[in-house]
């Protein structure tokens, strides 16, 4: 599964993407694996709330199950303008 991450999360992260081997349910379940590879990653996830997940280019919440999932993106909040 390729994980992409964008703005702030990728600064954060240091890096646009990972691609995963992931036995995690739903989107909760990734993050918290994500937070537990390292400290960038655990900054990155620390506040939930300040972000938003995509999961197969449609927007979805952290409980959204991931079985067959190929593609899952994190961001923080869209603005308009």
């Amino acid at each position: 599964m390729d994980v992409l991450y964008f703005a702030w999360v990728r600064e954060r992260i240091g890096r646009p993407k990972d691609n995963i081997e992931t036995g995690a349910a739903t989107v909760r379940d990734l993050v918290e694996e994500l937070r537990a590879r390292e400290a960038r990653y655990e900054m990155a996830f620390a506040d939930l709330d300040a972000l938003r997940v995509a999961v197969d280019q449609e927007l979805a919440d952290f409980d959204a199950p991931l079985a067959g999932v190929r593609e899952v993106a994190f961001f923080p909040p869209m603005t308009g303008g």
